[in-house]
């Protein structure tokens, strides 16, 4: 079972201000986020800042948001990452994951932000790429799908 962990501080890219929004209203119970919607800004803040979790779209205009990923290891602390994007694209999913980040959709993200800021995450995305959860819902095991049901409930 996934022990519960404490709040973290999260650096959120998204160049969308309205799913930028969604994103954090979804986050903003279980983290303190932080926004940025240029890369230029999210870079600097990458190789200077520190936080616990770097949620970024993968399109991030003329730029890419695995190359955040990849300078998250040059800051004082190496985060956790996910990376999202809005079509399932079966060769980035890995490539994010060789880059050590967790991959989602962003129609699944605002539901399974949560489960993934609040509980320990193995070491590395262990799931199957090639083989897509056509459901929707985060691939957690139980404990997540209970936090999602009472998050409904309320």
């Amino acid at each position: 079972m996934p022990k519960p962990v404490l709040p973290a501080h999260v650096l959120l890219v998204e160049p969308d201000e309205a799913a930028r929004s969604v994103l954090q209203t979804a986050a903003s119970a279980f983290a303190h986020i932080e926004s940025h919607g240029r890369f230029e800004t999210a870079r600097a803040r990458v190789c200077h800042g520190s936080f616990d979790f770097l949620v970024t779209n993968l399109r991030l205009d003329a730029y890419n948001g695995l190359h955040l990923v990849y300078l998250r290891t040059v800051g004082p602390a190496s985060p956790r990452a996910i990376v999202y994007s809005g079509k399932y694209d079966l060769g980035l999913a890995r490539e994010a994951q060789r880059a050590g980040a967790f991959f989602e959709i962003h129609e699944c993200l605002p539901v399974t932000l949560a489960a993934y800021l609040h509980h320990t995450l193995p070491p590395r995305d262990r799931r199957d790429p090639a083989s897509r959860d056509r459901r929707g819902l985060f691939r957690g095991g139980r404990r997540c799908w209970d936090l999602h049901v009472a998050r409904q409930v309320h």
